[in-house]
């Protein structure tokens, strides 16, 4: 039997009015849904799209206040989909902004649920500044029995640009 490697990108990203270089832009895309677009042009994955049921606010400061109540309560949205299984899969691409320092609360969501046992998990995230934050230390705690490689942190305004960086951090990943 022939063991064929499969990847997954889970990722979360949020358009509209967005932090950018001091000030504000709007975003038909998210800054991380660019990012996983792009893994995907280079590698062969499927994708998965987390979304919280309630859509977070156009408004980057409203949003912002949201996640960062979210947070400090430890809450777990719910959310409008969900993988229950990963088992197929060998390298998982993990992919979020960083708010206050980590994933959103709506990764943690998603990532609690599933069994990270033998995995490859590939982190990367968009920030203005804050990188990876703890969101590397979160995911080690969240994917138990994984092997949690060294994340890739984008500038958001970017991730346009950053296709030879993704490039050379999945090449380095395998």
């Amino acid at each position: 039997m022939i063991n064929i490697k499969k990847s997954l990108i889970i990722y979360f990203s949020r358009k509209g009015e967005n932090y950018i270089n001091d000030g504000f832009v709007n975003l038909e895309i998210g800054n991380t849904k660019v990012i996983a677009n792009m893994i995907k042009d280079l590698i062969d994955a499927d994708m998965f799209e987390v979304e919280k049921k309630e859509d977070y606010p156009y408004g980057y400061y409203e949003t912002t206040n949201i996640a960062n109540i979210e947070k400090s309560k430890n809450t777990r949205p719910k959310l409008k989909n969900e993988i229950s299984s990963i088992d197929e899969y060998d390298t998982i691409y993990v992919g979020y902004p960083n708010w206050w320092g980590t994933m959103p609360m709506p990764m943690f969501s998603q990532l609690e649920k599933l069994n990270f046992k033998g995995k490859k998990i590939m982190p990367f995230c968009t920030h203005e500044g804050s990188k990876m934050g703890n969101s590397e230390n979160d995911l080690q705690k969240i994917c138990v029995g994984a092997d949690v490689k060294k994340g890739l942190a984008i500038f958001g305004s970017h991730v346009k640009t950053s296709k030879d960086q993704v490039k050379a951090w999945i090449k380095k990943g395998e």
